[in-house]
């Protein structure tokens, strides 16, 4: 028996009448059942083509199979709906029928799975972890492999809608809507719970589509969610506009996916829509359910098959049955010509899988990049590495508002955003007057949440947007972990058809006679090792503009690290260097010349190397990196060949801290130079203590740097 709709929640919508035709809601039956048929043809030939059978060669098996089988119907009404030519998708790995209501060929959609060249990725992610760029259209954005994980970057879109149609006058937004795509599992996660704020407290252009099939792998739906049902929990939700019923039904399906969009499209905020489907496979192709569905289980959601309830729908109402027949032929002979075409392309070439870790130069038959500022606004922001030499003095902090209040006048598409950066200013006061000088759409508050805040920016970047987003301390950026990874890799994961540059200003490290293990983190090497993130880490005002400012005009993401020690004294104040000044990435600078050793650091443990360095004048050859990632190599290369030394010194802890990567460079690639071992010196392995006394026990100063630079050279 179908669900009856319920509308609950702050807002309330009329619904269509009984009478009301359904071809006024929907009228391409055809289609529906077209892509519908397709879906189930792609899901029954995957299933085969993983069988270990003699006449299928084993490099056409798929590794990861995830069905869609009971799910395909509401989705493909839901991919209808999306007409709008900046309508965006946050999909999941049972999505693959929207995307074939989208527009995804057959051929790719095959190919995809069995690794193949173009698809998604070019085989280097898994086949269900999908993409659609356009643009001009609905598109998909790229998925990421975690549960849950969509919410935020479609809740992003939402939001970046809003602004290219109120803030940049751009028409073409308007009536667009995001729709994030989950499971009944997914409502659990805090990528749901973060997006749901988001879109409700600002009443973004946002649906949430949840397919509810009663299982998170082996999990009951009352496990994960109290009652079983998300919609029924979100009764009281202020701003959510619901709709609750069965996703089997073709009737209901269609009559409530349309009220759902046609609300938000309205403009008077999200919507969330729960639709109950059966699972009517395992949850992936190596799960056969064993020990956790009995046969009655699987036996009762057979027969809500979505499949025979449509053919029920559209013969005779809607076609023939002589028309249906002749449809089934279509699909097989488009699903059989597509599956030819997807084993004829070629296996990914191994020679390329290190392309588009960052952005690079265009080759021939590259993908158009989907995300960031396109390079004719780079190129008209312009910029230069040539620093004026008569700025005022000013301190860190002032550099970097300084930065941003530039960046906001000339570029229309910056926005800044955190918790606390508004109103307040920032914690650190680096934002202070932003938002009274350029207005509450371009500098906010965020709620309390990093995934929420990092993911979003993710979405917004994809929009074509420059998001400036702050992470109060770099200890919080932890619950964001998911989404900063995520944001890395994208380019690299879609093969270069979607790209989020964005900028994430993290403070961090000891502050002026205090530390403690919450506030004091700086860990600089765990977003070295995040693939695809460029790491700032500026020693002075002058260094903060220009890695600031190129960060903010690149095309790939960047960590922007301000050190809390440099935020709270005059350590680190430096002459002004323009508003065009751009700091190329990866260019070390030599504080000191020298002959005996090479001294390597970063941040705010310049400013104690510095005084540590002149007390042996020129033989210690002294080298701020200001970036770590990328680090220069080069320069570093070649000041240990002639000095024959090396010390490294960092805040972070010594066990895999940054400094253990360049003393490995160092060691492979200047051995033969070397007259002593390479040494470190670090934190040691603790956290961060509190009391002064105990920060002093575990913080490089200047004695032990000096102590350190003279036992190197003595050996």
């Amino acid at each position: 028996m179908a669900t009856q709709p319920v509308n609950v929640g702050a807002r309330t919508g009329s619904m269509p009448s009984a009478t009301t035709p359904l071809s006024a809601v929907h009228p391409d039956w055809r289609r529906i059942a077209y892509h519908l048929l397709v879906s189930r043809a792609l899901d029954d030939v995957e299933e085969t083509t993983n069988q270990h059978k003699a006449s299928v060669p084993r490099e056409h098996l798929v590794h990861y199979q995830f069905s869609a089988r009971g799910h395909e119907m509401s989705q493909i009404i839901l991919g209808a709906l999306l007409d709008r030519p900046h309508d965006a998708a946050g999909a999941y790995y049972r999505s693959r029928p929207l995307l074939l209501s989208l527009g995804l060929s057959i051929e790719d959609a095959l190919a995809s799975p069995l690794g193949r060249t173009g698809g998604f990725s070019d085989g280097r992610d898994i086949g269900v972890v999908c993409n659609l760029p356009k643009r001009h259209g609905a598109i998909v954005l790229p998925m990421s492999g975690d549960v849950g994980s969509q919410y935020t970057p479609t809740a992003g879109w939402a939001q970046s809608i809003q602004y290219h149609r109120d803030m940049l006058r751009d028409e073409h937004y308007a009536g667009c809507i995001a729709v994030a795509l989950g499971g009944d599992g997914s409502v659990a996660t805090n990528g749901f719970w973060a997006a749901l704020t988001i879109a409700t407290t600002l009443e973004l252009p946002m649906l949430f589509y949840i397919e509810d099939n009663r299982l998170g792998i082996s999990v009951r739906g009352d496990v994960q969610t109290p009652g079983g049902n998300i919609a029924g929990n979100l009764a009281s939700f202020g701003n959510l506009f619901i709709r609750d019923g069965d996703g089997t039904d073709p009737a209901e399906s269609a009559r409530l996916l349309d009220e759902v969009v046609s609300h938000v499209r309205s403009g008077e905020g999200p919507a969330l829509i729960h639709l109950t489907v059966p699972r009517l496979s395992g949850h992936s192709g190596a799960d056969n359910q064993r020990g956790y569905r009995t046969d009655e289980e699987i036996a009762r959601d057979w027969k809500r098959d979505p499949l025979p309830r449509l053919r029920a729908h559209v013969v005779p109402a809607f076609m023939s049955e002589h028309e249906w027949r002749t449809l089934e032929q279509e699909v097989a002979r488009d699903v059989s010509t597509a599956l030819d075409g997807a084993r004829a392309r070629a296996t990914p070439n191994p020679s390329t899988v290190k392309r588009f870790v960052y952005a690079e130069s265009q080759q021939p038959g590259d993908a158009e990049t989907v995300g960031g500022l396109s390079k004719a606004e780079l190129s008209a922001l312009g910029g230069t590495d040539v620093a004026l030499d008569d700025g005022p003095l000013i301190r860190f902090a002032d550099a970097v508002r300084r930065t941003i209040a530039h960046e906001l006048e000339v570029n229309p598409k910056v926005l800044v955003f955190g918790e606390d950066v508004g109103v307040k200013g920032g914690v650190h006061l680096v934002t202070e007057g932003l938002q009274r000088r350029f207005g509450t759409q371009r500098v906010f508050d965020t709620s309390l949440s990093e995934e929420g805040i990092i993911g979003r920016a993710v979405g917004m970047a994809v929009s074509g947007l420059m998001p400036v987003a702050e992470i109060q301390f770099r200890k919080y950026a932890d619950p964001a972990t998911e989404q900063l990874n995520n944001c890395g890799t994208v380019r690299w994961r879609t093969n270069n058809q979607f790209a989020a540059p964005i900028v994430v200003r993290m403070p961090g490290g000891f502050g002026k006679e205090v530390g403690d293990p919450w506030h004091s983190l700086s860990a600089e090497v765990t977003w070295v090792h995040g693939i695809g993130w460029q790491v700032l880490v500026p020693s002075n005002a002058a260094d903060a503009v220009g890695l600031l400012r190129a960060a903010m005009r690149s095309l790939n993401p960047s960590i922007f690290f301000e050190h809390r020690s440099l935020l709270m004294t005059s350590d680190g104040s430096a002459r002004y260097p323009g508003d065009e000044y751009v700091l190329p990435f990866g260019r070390a600078k030599a504080l000191r010349q020298g002959n005996a050793i090479t001294v390597v650091t970063w941040g705010a443990m310049v400013h104690r190397c510095l005084p540590a360095a002149d007390r042996f004048g020129d033989r210690v050859e002294l080298f701020d990196l200001r970036t770590v990632a990328p680090w220069d190599r080069d320069s570093v290369l070649a000041s240990v060949r002639k000095t024959g030394r090396c010390l490294i010194v960092h805040e972070d802890t010594l066990t895999a801290g940054f400094g253990a990567e360049i003393a490995a460079t160092v060691a492979k690639e200047a051995f033969w130079w070397l007259d002593a071992p390479v040494e470190r010196l670090a934190v040691d392995d603790v956290p961060m203590p509190y009391h002064e006394a105990l920060l002093t026990a575990v913080l490089p100063d200047e004695e032990r740097i000096a102590g350190a630079i003279e036992r190197t050279l003595a050996q």
